[in-house]
C-alpha cells in the first residue's frame, strides 16, 4: 500500500527523469573547488535540507546555469515523496506552454484545473522562474499564480538566474518579503570571476562603512565638513534607493572611495545585487578574457557588467586611455545612460577632462548628480593638496536636501 501510494505521489509531481536528483546524491559543497564557491553552496544545500524537513514560506534560489539550484529544488521534492508528503514540480516555461495548450479544444485536461492544481498544490517546485521574453498574458498567469499562493502563505521552491531586482514591481515585492520568503544567491565560475574583478573584495574596502565616515575632522575647514556631509547624506540615500548616476570628484584620499565602498558593502548587507569595479582592473579582465584558457567569454563578461542593476566604477579616468580603452568605457557608459541603470562613479579628473563623449552624459543634470567633495586627504594625519575648484563645480552645484 505504501509502495503504491508513492507510486502515485510521484506521477502527480511531474519530476519525472528529476526524480533522480536528490540530497543523496549532491556534494554538500557543491561541484566547485573554490573554497569561497563551495561555502556559498553549503549554505544553500543547508538551507534546502531544513526546508525539505520542515517547508514553510517560500525558498528562493538565485544563480547562473549549472549552479544546482535545480537539483537543490528537486532533491527538496523527492525528500517529500520519501516521506509521503505531495509535491509538485513545473518549469515556468512549461507551465506557460501547458496553459496556452489548454484552450485548444482537443485538450485533455481542463484549463481551470491543470491551474488550480498548480496553484494549490501543498508544495509547489516552480524552476527557472523569468520574466523575459513573455507576453503580458503570460505574466498576468505568472502573477496569478504567485499572487494566490503568497496570500495563503503556501510553501513553495523558486529557483531563476534573475536577480530580484530585475523583476516587476508587484512580483518582487513577494519575492523580497523577508517575513515568507528566505533568499539564497548560489554562484557559479562566472559569477565569481565578477565578484573577483571588484576591489571590494579587499579587506580594507570591506570595512568601509557609512558608520565608520567621518565629515567633522578636526582638521577640516567649515566648507570642507560641509561638502564631505553633503557628499556622505547623498550617498546614504543612494544605497538606500539606488537609481540615475552619482559622481565623486577630488582628490586622491578625499573620501570618494569610502563613500563609493560603504554604498557596495550596505546595499550587500540589503541583499541587493550591487558590482563595485576599480576601472583599470575591469580593461583588465576584459583584455584577459580573450585568452583562450578564460572560464568566461569576453561578451559575456561585458554584457554582465554592463547590465548589472547597480554598477560602481572607482577611480575613473586614471587608466591608460588607449583608443581600445576609450572605446570600451565608451560602450559601458553608453549603454548604462541610455537604459537609465544606477551608476556611482568616482574620479580625480573634472569633466573637462574626461573624455567629451562620457562627459557629456555625466554633464546631463536631469540624471547625473556630480559632487566634487572639497577636502584634504581623508585620513588627517597625512598632509595633502586641497581639493582642487573645477569648472564642474561651479557648473553643478550642491543638490538641495
Amino acid at each position: 500500500m505504501k509502495k503504491e501510494k508513492l507510486s502515485q505521489l510521484q506521477q502527480f509531481s511531474n519530476l519525472g527523469a528529476l526524480s533522480r536528483l536528490s540530497f543523496d546524491n549532491l556534494i554538500p559543497t557543491g561541484r566547485y573547488e573554490d573554497n569561497a564557491l563551495q561555502q556559498n553552496f553549503t549554505r544553500a544545500y543547508e538551507a534546502a535540507k531544513a526546508f525539505a524537513s520542515e517547508p514553510k514560506g517560500w525558498l528562493i534560489l538565485i544563480g547562473p546555469n549549472g549552479c544546482g539550484k535545480t537539483h537543490l529544488a528537486c532533491a527538496i521534492a523527492n525528500y517529500r515523496l520519501s516521506l509521503g508528503q505531495p509535491a509538485f514540480y513545473m518549469g515556468a516555461a512549461d507551465l506557460l506552454d501547458h496553459l496556452r495548450s489548454a484552450f485548444s479544444p482537443s485538450s485533455e485536461i481542463a484549463y481551470d484545473e491543470l491551474f488550480e492544481r498548480v496553484k494549490n498544490t501543498p508544495l509547489l517546485i516552480l524552476d527557472d522562474l523569468t520574466m523575459t521574453a513573455t507576453t503580458p498574458w503570460a505574466r498576468g498567469k505568472l502573477e496569478q499564480l504567485l499572487d494566490y499562493r503568497f496570500n495563503m502563505r503556501l510553501p513553495t521552491v523558486i529557483t531563476t538566474d534573475t536577480p530580484i531586482e530585475e523583476f516587476d514591481e508587484s512580483l518582487r515585492g513577494h519575492l523580497a518579503d523577508s517575513e515568507i520568503c528566505n533568499i539564497y544567491v548560489i554562484r557559479g565560475k562566472s559569477t565569481l570571476i565578477l565578484e573577483h574583478l571588484g576591489s571590494i573584495e579587499l579587506e580594507g574596502l570591506r570595512q568601509k562603512a557609512f558608520n565608520n565616515f567621518d565629515y567633522k575632522l578636526s582638521n577640516l575647514s567649515p566648507e570642507e565638513r560641509q561638502s564631505l556631509e553633503q557628499a556622505y547624506l547623498i550617498a546614504v540615500d543612494f544605497a538606500k534607493a539606488p537609481e540615475n548616476w552619482l559622481v565623486f570628484m577630488g582628490v586622491n584620499g578625499c573620501g570618494k572611495t569610502h563613500l563609493a565602498a560603504a554604498i557596495a558593502n550596505y546595499m550587500r548587507r540589503e541583499g541587493k545585487s550591487v558590482l563595485f569595479i576599480e576601472v583599470t582592473d575591469f580593461l583588465d579582465y576584459l583584455r584577459s578574457a580573450f585568452n583562450p584558457e578564460s572560464r568566461v567569454t569576453y561578451d559575456e563578461l561585458f554584457e554582465k557588467i554592463k547590465k548589472t542593476p547597480v554598477l560602481i566604477l572607482d577611480d575613473f579616468g586614471e587608466q591608460s586611455a588607449t583608443p581600445w580603452a576609450q572605446e570600451k568605457l565608451y560602450q559601458l557608459m553608453n549603454y548604462r545612460y541610455n537604459a537609465r541603470l544606477a551608476t556611482v562613479i568616482t574620479t580625480c579628473r573634472s569633466l573637462d577632462e574626461i573624455e567629451s563623449r562620457i562627459s557629456s552624459r555625466m554633464a546631463d543634470v536631469s540624471f547625473c548628480t556630480v559632487l566634487n567633495i572639497h577636502a584634504p586627504h581623508y585620513r588627517g594625519d597625512i598632509k595633502a593638496p586641497r581639493a582642487r575648484e573645477t569648472k564642474s563645480q561651479q557648473r553643478y552645484p550642491r543638490r538641495n536636501r
